[in-house]
């Protein structure tokens, strides 16, 4: 998300943190959620105090796991001097017998920022294998050197089993980085992407990220086709927000991406997957997956009942003519409980 104002809703989650032996009867309150499934258990990852997550054994009632960080990577403060203790927008990818977990560092109004991965054998904390092992920085984006900002991170694989980093929010827009076989570094020669981006940049102030709201890319392969999914407008603006889901889809991971009406995604393009409505002001950054043979929509909405407070969703895809859609419907019935230890 853009950065310094997801301020206005994490301290939900550090109430929930303080007091998760107490809390009985909410729904699971995240922003930038990102899930994976290990064994029976579901988990779910979110931006906050060293990277909250949960656990569920049925997609519907969630345990307050803790958290990935006791205290910041070494490296945030060099990275962004403004940075105070929340991480970022992360993602979780398994492969060959480990989860990465992507997180975003970055500061307030800048594009001061840093993309890192930790490393872990399992997801369980009760394990004897259970132990995050920082790597470090992946990218770092730099003021009036980058046009471009190293937050929201997402890992997707080509047909040929090639890691890819997905990654930005506003600036010169979406960017998409290959990855090194080891997961946790870019691969040499370095190669990159422009992905997606909107009109709307009328400023070189990189204080400034204009008014081209487009941010959390996230690439889901389906169908023989690269699914981007990305949200556009503003967060965190409470009842203000306009967050809203659109996708658009390649045959190539690198693009050029379109949506339904063949407009790149590069030119502003996005089909609307999915908006605010009555009850539900704004919703986004989203991710997708395919669980036991089902495609699930995973992103935060922002109640309208309640102020505009954040709320986890789980919804299904259905898929009509090889384009994504769920139902609306869906926000309503399918909560998301968070239950006592």
């Amino acid at each position: 998300m853009i950065n310094g104002l997801k301020q206005i809703a994490w301290s939900s989650a550090l109430v929930l943190l303080a007091g998760c032996n107490t809390v009985d009867a909410k729904q699971v309150e995240v922003h930038d959620p990102v899930m994976t499934k290990e064994g029976d258990t579901y988990y779910v990852f979110s931006t906050g105090p060293g990277i909250t997550y949960y656990s569920s054994k049925d997609m519907e009632n969630w345990t307050l796991t803790g958290r990935v960080f006791a205290d910041e990577p070494s490296w945030a403060d060099r990275i962004a001097p403004g940075f105070n203790g929340h991480l970022w927008a992360p993602d979780i990818y398994q492969k060959d017998g480990k989860f990465y977990l992507y997180y975003s560092v970055s500061a307030f109004g800048k594009n001061t920022s840093g993309i890192g991965v930790t490393v872990n054998k399992t997801l369980d904390p009760a394990s004897p294998d259970y132990q995050w092992v920082d790597q470090g920085i992946v990218v770092e984006s730099v003021p009036n050197r980058d046009f471009w900002n190293a937050i929201d991170p997402a890992i997707v694989e080509d047909d040929e089993g090639t890691p890819w980093m997905s990654f930005g929010s506003f600036w010169g827009g979406l960017k998409l980085v290959k990855l090194d076989d080891d997961m946790v570094r870019l691969a040499e020669p370095q190669e990159w992407y422009t992905i997606a981006k909107r009109p709307g940049r009328d400023t070189n102030d990189d204080a400034d990220p204009g008014e081209g709201a487009i941010e959390a890319p996230y690439i889901f392969k389906k169908n023989g086709y690269y699914y981007l999914f990305v949200s556009f407008d503003k967060c965190c603006r409470g009842m203000d927000s306009t967050y809203n889901i659109r996708v658009g889809r390649s045959k190539n991971v690198e693009g050029p991406y379109v949506d339904k009406d063949g407009k790149s995604l590069n030119d502003g393009g996005g089909t609307l997957v999915l908006g605010g409505n009555d009850d539900w002001v704004a919703l986004g950054h989203n991710a997708a997956y395919t669980f036991d043979g089902k495609d699930y929509l995973v992103f935060h909405a922002y109640e309208t009942a309640d102020n505009a407070l954040q709320k986890l969703r789980i919804l299904p895809i259905h898929w009509q003519d090889n384009w994504p859609e769920v139902n609306v419907s869906d926000l309503n019935t399918r909560t998301t409980n968070l239950i006592k230890k």
